[in-house]
């Protein structure tokens, strides 16, 4: 597929980094606020924050299907409704005004003095309202090591996994964006050591390394999206840290599966990249075995490299990286998980999440939760402060990073991040 915007020849007028996340051919979407000013939506390239309001006031959107309240507004949700077209219409417009050729904006410092901005002098807000998420189970070595940690190796798997990609519904009102702390949460356990259950904060709290994805506007009720039509409904894409409760989970999930334990909190990162730009780094996935059913059958390329690394830095310490995997890994793609979830006539919504589940890859120094690197406490990860983690402590702020590069272009996410606070 070619997109314009994705031309790996083009260079910005605007300064980028060596080793950014941004470079033009990323120009994420982001809902942003300043001192003083109300949100509106955003991109940005390198370090400098593009405020899309102020081009649409100065007509720099003349042609293309939107209006005022499309970027005047503090969810992506309105400029979303131009859908797929209309998105990439805008993403390459603002290709072609920042690249180095074209003098139309670069000549008028008054528009660029009222549109660019420093990134130190931006907040990122909430970038999408979401209706509706859904969280899904697709890490084949994920699953194999829980598998492992709760059952045993020769049934590691439940019998259904690799027929359909897993997923269970979750809570939309607590997904937060990154940079917002959060408190250790409380509930239910069952200690091996006690008969009955106790009361009390959580004392086995995770990470799950994910991304996630995000949809425009589906079809209606009982209508399904295929594979090959999958693309179409998905807008872009963000890190995403799913916090676990394990022992809380653990006591509640029989027989309806995660509630207390996973709805407490999540965290995205503010920058949505676009499955348009991310559309070079499409790779190749593993050989589905047993044979899938025909809904979930795909052709092409709809696994996507993408690097993601998870850090853990204590309060005043350093960081310490505890994880390294790709997205690469995933057993089931985006394009399957849509597939399924819509095949009973479930109708997507636009803005609706949908997690990857925990990313894992096959060697240790890749799994994507606590549980998995100290191997449920077996064997504690040795920070560089001399202390040790089997899970993770109050006053822990947790990192997540990740991007795609092939042929010198590196498009990245950014960080999601969030400190752990003591239970209230």
């Amino acid at each position: 597929m070619s997109i314009k915007a994705n031309n790996p020849s083009l260079k910005s007028w605007v300064e980028v980094p060596a080793g950014s996340d941004f470079p033009i051919q990323n120009i994420p979407f982001a809902v942003i606020t300043t001192e003083g000013d109300t949100p509106r939506v955003a991109t940005r390239i390198g370090d400098t924050v593009i405020d899309l309001k102020v081009l649409f006031d100065f007509g720099y959107f003349e042609g293309l299907q939107f209006a005022l309240e499309d970027f005047d507004t503090d969810k992506l949700n309105n400029m979303m409704r131009s859908g797929k077209e209309g998105t990439r219409a805008l993403r390459n417009r603002i290709s072609d005004l920042f690249v180095d050729s074209n003098n139309e904006l670069r000549k008028n410092d008054n528009h660029i003095h009222q549109a660019l901005l420093d990134i130190d002098d931006v907040q990122p807000l909430m970038p999408i309202e979401i209706g509706d998420y859904t969280d899904f189970y697709s890490s084949e070595q994920h699953a194999y090591n829980v598998g492992c940690l709760f059952r045993d190796p020769d049934n590691a798997l439940m019998p259904n996994w690799k027929h359909i990609p897993v997923g269970y519904h979750g809570r939309a009102s607590s997904i937060l964006e990154s940079g917002v702390d959060f408190h250790r949460p409380k509930g239910q356990k069952k200690p091996p050591s006690e008969e009955v259950p106790v009361f009390g904060q959580c004392n086995l709290l995770d990470f799950e390394l994910e991304t996630a994805f995000f949809t425009y506007e589906g079809k209606p009720l009982g209508d399904n999206i295929t594979t090959e039509e999958a693309d179409d409904y998905i807008f872009g894409m963000a890190l995403l840290n799913d916090w676990s409760a394990r022992d809380i989970q653990g006591w509640e999930y029989v027989p309806l599966g995660p509630f207390l334990g996973k709805n407490f909190a999540s965290h995205i990162s503010c920058w949505i990249v676009t499955l348009d730009a991310l559309e070079p780094f499409r790779v190749s996935g593993p050989v589905q075995d047993p044979k899938v059913l025909p809904y979930l059958e795909y052709e092409g390329d709809k696994h996507v490299d993408i690097n993601l690394e998870v850090i853990i830095q204590p309060e005043n310490g350093e960081e310490n990286v505890v994880a390294k995997s790709n997205y690469r890994h995933m057993y089931w793609n985006m394009n399957q998980q849509l597939a399924h979830h819509t095949i009973n006539g479930c109708n997507m919504r636009l803005g609706d999440c949908y997690g990857s589940g925990t990313i894992s890859g096959p060697e240790e120094g890749e799994f994507g939760s606590m549980l998995e690197i100290s191997w449920k406490g077996t064997k504690p990860f040795k920070m560089s402060d001399g202390s040790e983690r089997k899970f993770i402590n109050d006053n822990d702020t947790v990192i997540m990073r990740g991007f795609s590069e092939k042929n010198g272009i590196r498009i990245g996410f950014g960080e999601v991040k969030a400190k752990v606070l003591p239970t209230k």
